[in-house]
């Protein structure tokens, strides 16, 4: 074997080893694609069942929002139809509240008048029991004189 022979066997022992090296390499390669297609398949199931799902949820959500835009109108109408009867309460409870203070400024009214009754009653009967002392004084004298 010559130096141009053992050159040749290296040459081909190396060129080997790259081929083998090469295709344990590509069999890793081939295994890494074949997982990645089966994840990129379950993500485009998953995505399918998603989609699916979201198109669900966005006719439902549709529904809702048609049915609360239903139910808000209907709450405004109602409400509209009782801002007058809180009106109406708000002036009754104006109207109580003057009929309370008139109430009072009577009752104040009533009773200064029955103190002032009340002092002349007093003076009344002062004055009648005077009148009648002094017409029991008057009438014997009276009744001496036409005799």
């Amino acid at each position: 074997m010559t130096g141009g022979g053992v050159a040749a066997i290296i040459a081909a022992v190396a060129f080997a080893v790259l081929v083998v090296f090469l295709i344990l390499v590509l069999i890793k390669i081939g295994k890494t694609v074949e997982k990645v297609m089966t994840t990129v398949d379950e993500a485009n199931k998953t995505i399918e069942v998603v989609t699916q799902d979201v198109d669900i949820l966005s006719r439902q959500v549709e529904g809702l929002l048609v049915k609360s835009n239903e139910l808000l109108d209907d709450v405004n109408k109602k409400v509209a139809t009782i801002d007058p009867l809180f009106e109406a309460v708000a002036d009754l409870s104006e109207s109580v509240s003057e009929l309370n203070y008139s109430s009072k400024n009577l009752i104040g009214k009533v009773g200064s008048m029955g103190k002032t009754t009340a002092k002349a009653g007093v003076v009344s009967k002062v004055g009648g029991a005077a009148f009648r002392a002094f017409r029991t004084k008057k009438t014997p004298k009276t009744n001496e004189s036409t005799k």
